[in-house]
């Protein structure tokens, strides 16, 4: 089957704010049917979406037909899937015929603004850094997650969720410059507040490097207009004393898998207390307008979706297990990054600040 249209950017009559977002249809856990419902989802909420859409063809396309999104979605054939179990290097090497390939691809040559995937995370960035490659100056990718917290927006950045388990005080700063550009143009927090994750708030804790990027971070946060609040602790990453926390990748994903096995735990103590006796199943019916408030704040599939940041180009890793809301969610970040041009506002400020560090070496300055 061939697209209605090989470009859906040529379309007659496309919105002129129209963004085209490239999604891998078939990395999900679920396959490609809650993929295509989310994205009609997303659609029907936001008229200026189109999409290209990886997998096999005939799979997708009466998915497509069904949704009645033929006008606004191109397939592109892939016949080949990456599995969740498939290792990145193996992917790298061998992917080219697969949907996630093709996804990337397609931002990579300009056709889409920004990739959607559900697919393996690992083999997403090894393949993200590969085809986009890194922005100018950036070292190392972070995964930004949106955390559920205190604040008025309701949510936090934090970043590295796992994108690289490494991160040294040059690489902290860039998180905090990619995180701050982040909650500005996705959150419109225009003076977002950053802070260094560590074991305590007191300035002898830490490692050396946790020193050495809160100085850095503390010495770029006028010029790049934020507010830097210094160390901060496990607990603040729901709190409201940042908007944004930066810390290495392995820490990050540690603390994202522990809040989501919390939160799960959670729900659970809750339907069993309120299953136990005949009474507290009565209790349960007079809360149920509180309890539904409460499991929309916190329900993860409203915020699903980690952006890859650091990239030429917008990558959003959606959950594995994502339904169609958890994808139409991703579909929507996505849509808000590509419009604000994240990607050319991050790789401008990194490319500023190290047009200074390297002015301040030709000076023979050490920067504070």
């Amino acid at each position: 089957m061939k697209p209605t249209d090989p470009s859906p950017t040529a379309q007659s009559g496309l919105p002129a704010r129209a963004v085209v977002v490239s999604v891998d249809a078939m990395g999900g856990d679920k396959g490609p049917a809650p993929v295509v419902a989310g994205i009609a989802d997303a659609a029907k909420k936001n008229p200026d979406l189109r999409f290209i859409l990886h997998g096999p063809v005939d799979q997708l396309a009466p998915l497509v037909v069904k949704r009645r999104i033929g006008d606004i979605c191109e397939i592109r054939d892939a016949a080949e899937v990456v599995d969740m179990a498939d290792k990145p290097s193996h992917v790298v090497r061998s992917g080219r015929g697969t949907s996630m390939w093709s996804t990337i691809e397609s931002v990579r040559d300009g056709d889409a603004t920004v990739a959607v995937s559900c697919g393996n995370t690992g083999a997403l960035m090894a393949l993200s850094m590969i085809r986009l490659r890194k922005a100018p100056g950036v070292s190392r990718p972070a995964i930004a997650v949106l955390w559920p917290s205190r604040n008025p927006q309701g949510f936090n950045v934090m970043l590295d969720v796992g994108a690289d388990i490494k991160a040294d005080a040059q690489d902290l700063l860039q998180y905090s410059l990619m995180g701050a550009s982040y909650a500005r143009n996705g959150m419109h927090l225009d003076r977002p507040r950053v802070g260094l994750l560590n074991v305590g708030t007191e300035d002898h804790k830490g490692r050396p490097e946790l020193h050495t990027a809160h100085d850095l971070i503390a010495a770029q946060a006028d010029a790049a207009r934020f507010d830097f609040v210094g160390f901060v602790e496990g607990g603040d990453i729901p709190g409201d004393r940042c908007d944004v926390i930066v810390t290495d990748g392995f820490t990050g994903n540690v603390a994202l898998k522990t809040g989501e096995g919390t939160a799960s735990l959670i729900g659970d103590f809750l339907r069993e207390a309120f299953a136990y006796t005949p009474l507290s199943r009565v209790a349960s019916l007079l809360a149920l307008t509180s309890m539904r408030r409460l499991r929309k704040r916190i329900d993860p599939r409203r915020v699903n979706g980690g952006v890859f940041l650091g990239l030429n180009g917008t990558v959003v890793k959606s959950h594995g297990s994502a339904d169609a809301t958890g994808v139409a969610a991703a579909v929507k970040l996505a849509f808000q990054l590509a419009q604000s041009g994240i990607t050319d506002r991050i790789a401008a400020r990194i490319a500023a600040v190290r047009q200074d560090h390297e002015q301040d070496e030709d000076h023979g300055e050490t920067p504070q």
